[in-house]
């Protein structure tokens, strides 16, 4: 959460109205310069449930700092990123939860769903519904990757160590690069059909402009795994293919 008090009510309400509700909510304020307007609401909000904990940062550190931090104190199980500005469904825990328990699909370490593509003020979806399921290899991530942090559930109990999130990255490709680091240990990622967030496609946001992304994209194939240049080029190629089908209407 960074100088989010527009989303942050929507974005909180949403968890604690969750059907599932053995949940632990860590909010991360990654240093807002809004005057203490974020710090108040998720306060206001932690002094009616126990579950909502609120960590400040002194300092901006960016989305994967910000997450790093938030890992070092997390205690469940599973964990999932919700972006301030998002929105679960009512059953999205529940939902994934189901699923989870209900998988004969081994060493999957990475559980997302599908979602709705909204405006700013999430009241209208300004794309078609989005979802891309089955299971997904590290490859198949190369070329394309359909996951977010705000529909995915990680499954710590199968990795050796907590994995964090690259800082180094500047909250460019940063969630890609975590989803990726996990399934490099050996696990593959699996996706349902379920349509279970709102992801607010908002105007401002950094990955806003795809045609932005084509550099930090690049540099995951070349300054992250040190691929070589033919085999990024295909990569890439075949990302941008799969990034124009995504956004057509």
């Amino acid at each position: 959460m960074r100088n989010a008090s527009k989303y942050i009510s929507q974005t909180i309400e949403s968890v604690m109205a969750q059907s599932f509700t053995s949940w632990e909510l860590i909010v991360v304020d990654d240093a807002s310069t809004d005057g203490g307007k974020c710090k108040n609401i998720v306060n206001e909000y932690s002094k009616k449930d126990s579950r909502i904990k609120l960590l400040c940062l002194q300092k901006n550190k960016g989305s994967s700092g910000a997450r790093n931090e938030g890992l070092k104190i997390v205690q469940g199980r599973y964990l999932s990123f919700l972006d301030s500005d998002d929105i679960w469904h009512t059953d999205y825990l529940s939902t994934m939860y189901n699923h989870i328990q209900q998988n004969t699909i081994p060493k999957v370490a990475v559980y997302y769903c599908g979602y709705r593509r909204m405006d700013d003020d999430c009241k209208k979806s300004i794309l078609p519904d989005y979802k891309d399921p089955g299971v997904k290899t590290v490859k198949k991530l190369l070329h394309h990757c359909p996951i977010f942090p705000s529909i995915s559930i990680f499954d710590t109990s199968c990795l050796k160590e907590k994995v964090f999130f690259r800082e180094e990255l500047h909250s460019l490709r940063d969630d890609y690069v975590y989803v990726l680091d996990i399934l490099m240990q050996g696990f593959v990622a699996l996706g349902f059909e379920d349509i279970l967030v709102d992801y607010r496609m908002r105007s401002d946001s950094i990955t806003a402009s795809k045609k932005k992304m084509i550099t930090p994209q690049w540099n995951v194939y070349r300054k992250v795994y040190h691929l070589n240049f033919f085999t990024s080029c295909i990569y890439l190629f075949s990302w941008a293919v799969n990034g124009l089908k995504k956004y057509h209407r």
